[in-house]
């Protein structure tokens, strides 16, 4: 099943890379008393991703903080360490965006939102799209029909919704 708006988010353990190293981080306490945006891509490093979408939260991060976003995560079916070089290399870590990664695809599958593509070669990833979640339940969600669009699930789609 799909998530939709009203429906509670689903606890499951993303990575985040820190200080130390990987660490586990669950969803459900991410979410739990909070306003959060989590955005999600189909593959870090692809073309849409680290030119349109990721610049997209980058650009619009004030103005969530002015809506009371306490937090923008940013989700995708790669390791910790891809997402933290993602993110550096990007500049979103410097923005304050958070990097996790969903490595054995449990967040994406439990909210339905996995797909294939193999004659590009990405296998088991998630379909973009970008929610605003409010103490775990879902307010907005905008999904793309196709992983190499990013218009209704840049920061700015979302924003406008919110």
């Amino acid at each position: 099943m799909t998530i939709s708006a009203g429906d509670t988010l689903p606890d499951a353990t993303l990575i985040e890379l820190g200080a130390d190293g990987p660490k586990p981080t669950s969803v459900a306490d991410k979410v739990k008393g909070r306003k959060v945006v989590i955005f999600a891509v189909p593959g870090a490093f692809t073309s849409t991703c680290t030119s349109a979408h990721v610049p997209s939260f980058i650009r619009t991060k004030d103005k969530f903080d002015a809506k009371g976003v306490d937090e923008i995560i940013c989700v995708s079916v790669n390791d910790p360490f891809v997402m933290g070089a993602w993110g550096e290399s990007t500049g979103a870590a410097a923005a304050g965006i958070t990097m996790l990664g969903d490595p054995h695809s449990a967040f994406t599958k439990a909210i339905g939102m996995e797909f294939d593509a193999p004659p590009v070669g990405l296998m088991g990833r998630s379909k973009r799209y970008a929610m605003l979640v409010e103490d775990g339940v879902v307010k907005v969600l905008h999904a793309e029909e196709s992983p190499g669009e990013c218009g209704i699930s840049a920061g700015e789609g979302l924003l406008e919704a919110i």
